[in-house]
């Protein structure tokens, strides 16, 4: 947008303390107008030049309400691509190409050449075992009394608190309703399908519905908090760890001991002695919320380049490394994400850029039938994460993660902590 005597003006009167910040969207009519204003205040109060992040290609009118406030521009992230990666799922079959965006070096051509290693063995194979996602609501009562007769009211009102909580979408289902108990206070977790919306905020809205419902009916229950924190949301935790949260999916391969050894110069042993040792034993001592040794690296890329709810990694990138030697010799590799909380609607997948994204991945929008995008997405996701562990590990094993990061990473600040 050109500077206009208008819009000057309102970079004066915010500054005055006369027009606050969030308050231009409404004034101008215009969140396009009111990004370019607010960036004009910015920079007359920092003495800062914004003209990197007053570039790009996002309308802003679509963006506030959904996805961000008082905007002033945008923040720009490296977008590479890793693959051809092959994948035999339910959903995701065939060849694809990974969205990565990020600011490590190394890190993109690692997730590469773990794809052609697992492409050039038959590629990998992927599982789903759990989809759902859920809240926790925290009740409080006077006495155990209470909590007893609560406990069983909600196992004899089930099918009327389902109704209540469905109510609110298309596609919330409540699955299952866990019961935890401390003292005189009660969680709810509520479990819901969610077609291919990562779901938070439709069983948010959903529970709430639910929640009226029970205080309606249950007088002696007291809501103390819509999320009690066992739900468990943006936290590591263990319940997540083992019960699962979102996506529970799991991901194979198999390099066969000649490609290894011609290839890359590495025996099977060395690569399970490394998941064993650093993986496992390292996890253990450590106390991890999971064995790996970089889940978080592409699951964080990925979900930058596809609008994922980047919070949110904290869970999703638990999980665990397993490696074996077969029968035959060779090396069995697999990944398991128990808590991948990811959607294909909604939230961030909406932006532009990150619908580009999820094009690449044949994932954009709603599956058909509803549900079997995110799916797909799921699949894809740990077939990235196997690949970018599995050459990390090999790398580790053969003693170059250094030698990759003074070559690619160094330059640009890429780290070598892991």
């Amino acid at each position: 947008m050109e500077p206009t005597q208008l819009a000057e003006e309102l970079v004066d009167k915010v500054i005055k303390g006369e027009v606050k910040l969030h308050e231009l969207d409404k004034i101008t009519g215009n969140s396009n107008v009111a990004t370019y204003i607010r960036r004009r205040v910015i920079e007359r109060l920092t003495g800062t030049k914004l003209h990197n992040i007053g570039y790009y290609s996002i309308d802003f009118n679509e963006v506030v309400g959904h996805n961000c406030e008082n905007t002033i521009g945008v923040v720009q992230v490296p977008l590479g691509v890793a693959g051809p990666l092959l994948i035999n799922g339910r959903y995701a079959r065939g060849m694809y190409y990974i969205p990565l965006a990020t600011t490590e070096g190394a890190l993109v051509a690692s997730i590469n050449r773990g794809c052609k290693i697992v492409t050039e063995n038959g590629g990998v194979r992927t599982l789903v075992i759990r989809d759902y996602m859920s809240r926790a609501p925290l009740f409080k009562f006077r006495t155990l009394d209470e909590v007893e007769k609560f406990l069983e009211w909600v196992d004899q009102h089930y099918e009327d608190i389902k109704r209540a909580a469905e109510a609110t979408s298309r596609y919330a289902r409540l699955v299952g309703i866990e019961k935890y108990v401390v003292g005189n206070n009660v969680w709810l977790r509520f479990k819901f399908t969610t077609g291919d919306a990562m779901g938070m905020n439709m069983v948010t809205i959903a529970v709430s519905r639910a929640v009226e419902y029970i205080l309606e009916n249950f007088p002696n229950a007291r809501l103390v908090a819509i999320s009690g924190n066992l739900c468990v949301d943006k936290k590591p935790c263990a319940l997540n760890l083992i019960l699962g949260r979102g996506k529970t999916v799991i991901a194979e391969a198999t390099i066969s001991r000649r490609y290894l050894i011609e290839r890359l110069n590495v025996n099977p042993e060395d690569v399970v002695d490394v998941v064993l040792r650093k993986n496992m034993l390292g996890s253990a001592q450590a106390a991890s919320y999971g064995f790996n040794a970089h889940f978080a690296n592409i699951i964080a890329a990925i979900f930058i380049a596809t609008g994922q709810d980047v919070a949110q990694i904290v869970e999703s990138s638990m999980g665990f490394t397993w490696a074996e030697i077969t029968e035959n010799g060779d090396l069995y590799f697999s990944v398991t994400l128990p808590s991948l909380e990811i959607g294909t609607v909604g939230g961030g997948t909406r932006l532009p850029t990150q619908t580009e994204a999820l094009q690449i991945l044949g994932v954009a929008g709603p599956g058909n039938p509803p549900g079997t995008n995110a799916i797909k997405f799921a699949e894809i996701v740990a077939g990235a994460v196997l690949a970018g562990e599995l050459n990390l590990v090999i790398a580790l094993a053969r003693n170059e993660l250094a030698r990759a990061h003074e070559r690619l990473g160094r330059g640009g600040g890429g780290d070598i902590k892991r």
